[in-house]
C-alpha cells in the first residue's frame, strides 16, 4: 500500500487540514515562506486520485509545479492490486488491469474503486468541463463496456480530454516554453523587435484615429502607392534612424510585421485594449444600451452598440463599444448578439437600466421585439425611443404637411437625379 499512498504528516502543508482562509492549498503570505510551502506541498501530493485535492484549490502560482510533479510520476496504476468484484445487474464485474496498457492516461483509485483521468484532473479547469466530470469528480465506476466508455471519454480531436493532453505535453516540453523561446534571443534583438513593434503600433493608432484604410491595391516593394500603413511606416523610418534600422527592408526576414494578418492582429489588440479601458471606466455601475443595425458596404448586417452611464462626477458618458455582424435583424438574433457581448466583457444584465432603439417592429415590438425580450429578463431596463430618430420622424412629418417645403424637396430630388445622370449636365449647372 505504501507504493500508492504517501503518509500525511500532522503538520503537512499539503494536507486538507492546512488550507488557509481562502481555501487555497499552498498559498503563501510572505515571499520568504513561499519556497518552504512549495516544497511541503510537492512532498505531500496524494498518489491515489480519489484522495487528491482539486487542482483549483492549489495556489495559482504553484499549479504548474504540482502538475509537472504528477506528470513526472505518471498515472496511478496499481497493476498488482486485487480489484474488487461488484455485482451489476446480476453480473459480477470489476476493473480490468489490461486497460492500463491501452489507455496511458487511465488511473485507478483503490480508496474509491473508481477510474480517473490524469490529464483531465490536471488541466480540465483550463477548458470546458463537458463530458470530463465522471473521470475527475467521483470517478468512473461502471465497468460494463468500460473500454467503450474510455474511448468515448477521449472523444474527437478537439475534445476536452485531448486539449488537456496537449496542455500536458506543452507543459513538459520546456524547450517550447515562451520564456525559453524569448531567452534564446539577445538583448539587442529583443530591443530591435520592440522598436519595430512600437513603430507598427504607432502607425496603427494613427490610422484608426483618422479612420483611414490600411491596405493598398499594390503593396509590392516597387509600387509607388503601397497603402497608408506602408507609407506611414516608411515616413517614420525616414525621420527616425533607430526605426529605420529595424523596419521594412532592414528588418529580419521573419520580423517585418508587414503581413496583412499581422496588421489585423495589431488592430484587434488595440480594439481589445480600448474596450478593456471602457469596461474599467464602467466598473460595476448601472448602464443603458443604445443599439441600431444597418447594412454596410460589404452587404452585411451589422449591429452597432453604445454604452451609456453616469460617472462619479455626475457626467453622462457614452462609449461606442463596437460593431458586431449578425446573420439577420430579427429580435432573437440581436438579443443573442447582445448576450454574447455581455458574456465576453463581464457585463451583467442585472445592471441594465435602459435601452434605446429606433421605432422598427423588430426593435420595439410589444410581443417579440428586442425591447420586450430584454424586459422579460430585466424589468428595470426601461425602453426610450431614440430621440434622434424621433426628431427625424417629426421633421419628415412636418415637411410633408407643408406644401411649399414638400414641393421644394420633391423638385430638389428631381434636379439631383436628372443632373447626376450626366457629366455634361453637371458642367452646365456649374457654368
Amino acid at each position: 500500500m505504501e507504493r500508492f499512498f504517501k503518509r500525511k504528516s500532522s503538520s503537512g502543508l499539503g494536507s486538507s487540514n492546512n488550507v488557509d482562509s481562502s481555501n487555497t492549498v499552498g498559498s503563501s503570505t510572505t515571499p520568504n515562506s513561499r519556497q518552504s510551502q512549495s516544497d511541503g506541498v510537492l512532498g505531500n501530493l496524494q498518489a491515489d486520485p480519489g484522495l487528491r485535492n482539486r487542482m483549483i484549490d492549489y495556489d495559482a502560482n504553484m499549479r504548474d509545479e504540482v502538475r509537472r510533479s504528477y506528470l513526472q510520476k505518471g498515472p496511478c496504476q496499481p497493476r498488482g492490486h486485487n480489484f474488487p468484484i461488484t455485482n451489476m445487474s446480476g453480473i459480477n464485474r470489476r476493473f480490468i488491469p489490461q486497460w492500463f496498457d491501452e489507455f496511458d492516461w487511465l488511473e485507478y483509485s483503490i480508496s474509491k474503486d473508481a477510474a480517473f483521468c490524469l490529464y483531465c484532473y490536471l488541466f480540465k479547469t483550463n477548458f470546458e468541463q463537458v463530458g470530463s466530470e465522471p473521470f475527475t469528480g467521483d470517478g468512473f465506476k461502471n465497468w460494463k463496456k468500460g473500454r467503450d466508455r474510455f474511448k468515448m471519454h477521449v472523444g474527437p480531436v478537439g475534445s476536452v480530454h485531448n486539449k488537456a493532453r496537449e496542455a500536458a505535453t506543452n507543459l513538459m516540453n520546456q524547450a517550447t516554453h515562451i520564456k525559453t523561446a524569448v531567452s534564446k534571443h539577445s538583448d539587442q534583438a529583443r530591443k530591435a523587435y520592440r522598436t519595430c513593434l512600437i513603430a507598427s503600433i504607432k502607425c496603427t493608432k494613427f490610422l484608426l484615429r483618422q479612420g483611414l484604410a490600411f491596405r493598398g491595391h499594390d503593396e509590392s516593394a516597387t509600387s509607388c502607392n503601397r497603402g497608408n500603413y506602408f507609407e506611414l511606416l516608411q515616413f517614420l523610418a525616414d525621420n527616425d534612424d533607430k526605426v529605420k534600422e529595424v523596419v521594412m527592408e532592414n528588418a529580419p526576414g521573419n520580423l517585418k510585421l508587414l503581413a496583412p494578418c499581422i496588421q489585423k492582429e495589431i488592430v484587434n489588440s488595440c480594439a481589445l485594449e480600448t474596450l478593456d479601458a471602457i469596461m474599467d471606466g464602467l466598473k460595476d455601475r448601472f448602464f443603458s444600451i443604445l443599439v441600431d443595425e444597418a447594412r454596410d458596404v460589404s452587404v452585411k448586417e451589422q449591429m452597432a452598440m453604445v454604452l451609456r452611464y453616469v460617472d462619479d462626477s455626475g457626467h453622462v458618458i457614452e462609449r461606442f463599444v463596437g460593431i458586431q455582424h449578425v446573420t439577420d435583424t430579427t429580435s432573437s438574433s440581436l438579443k443573442d448578439a447582445i448576450d454574447t457581448f455581455f458574456s465576453h466583457n463581464g457585463l451583467s444584465i442585472s445592471k441594465l437600466r435602459g435601452q434605446g432603439y429606433d421605432g422598427a417592429s423588430n426593435m420595439r415590438g410589444e410581443l417579440n421585439g428586442l425591447k420586450t425580450k430584454i424586459l422579460r429578463e430585466q424589468p428595470c431596463a426601461y425602453y426610450v425611443h431614440c430621440f434622434a430618430h424621433q426628431l427625424q420622424l417629426a421633421l419628415v412629418s412636418v415637411a410633408k404637411k407643408n406644401i411649399d417645403i414638400a414641393s421644394f424637396f420633391a423638385t430638389s430630388n428631381s434636379v439631383v437625379n436628372h443632373v447626376g445622370a450626366s457629366c455634361k449636365r453637371r458642367d452646365l449647372l456649374k457654368g
